[in-house]
């Protein structure tokens, strides 16, 4: 009995085999990206305190003071400042709660700036790391396409407070109308760097909470 072989078509054939290649080669190139990829770059720093009464100036959104307050927050957080972030209503006609069209709000904050060569000798180096900012709509999620005349706001008059580099506005605010503006501003920020616990301190702490 003779065994019949089924021929595979030289156009499938070419097929599978260039498939095949373009998998090898895509593996080959992630690889290399992997090892070519350059390690964060550590800075060492030191955190520098600012204080700032920010009044906004808009004509499309109104906030009441304590919700530019919150806004201002969220937005000093996205860029970088320490935790400890104070974000309060300042001296406003209106109520609380209510719109205001000259709203404020009171700022005290921490940012990390490189640490001088000549820095005191008890100031504490903070690792410091470049990280990735992006501000739009939704990102961070509190913020609405309404929120574009704080942002740009932001931009020109607390932004500069922080350490940045690679800074590209693209923010467009459009008066009286939120049709047709858009956030887009993107930069990197020198931000305290994660903290890792070592092995001991997790041990430490599962065993407190057992």
């Amino acid at each position: 009995m003779k065994t019949r072989r089924t021929r595979v078509p030289a156009a499938l054939r070419a097929t599978v085999f260039a498939l095949l290649i373009s998998g090898a080669v895509l593996h080959l190139s992630r690889a290399a990206a992997d090892e070519a990829a350059p390690a964060a770059e550590h800075l060492a720093g030191s955190w520098q305190k600012h204080q700032f009464s920010f009044a906004f100036m808009g004509f499309t959104s109104t906030y009441s003071c304590d919700g530019l307050a919150d806004k201002l927050r969220v937005l000093l957080l996205a860029a970088g400042a320490r935790a400890d972030v104070k974000s309060q209503p300042g001296a406003c006609a209106s109520p609380y709660g209510r719109p205001d069209k000259f709203a404020r709000a009171d700022l005290t904050f921490y940012t990390l700036a490189p640490l001088a060569g000549d820095a005191a000798a008890n100031d504490k180096p903070v690792d410091g790391v470049w990280r990735p900012v992006a501000l739009a709509a939704l990102s961070p999620w509190q913020l609405q396409i309404g929120d574009c005349e704080v942002v740009d706001q932001f931009r020109t008059q607390v932004l500069p407070m922080f350490t940045t580099r690679g800074i590209e506005n693209h923010t467009t605010c459009v008066p009286h109308q939120e049709s047709g503006s858009l956030i887009d501003l993107k930069f990197q920020a020198l931000a305290a760097a994660p903290v890792k616990k070592d092995a001991a301190s997790a041990k430490s702490a599962a065993g407190a909470g057992s």
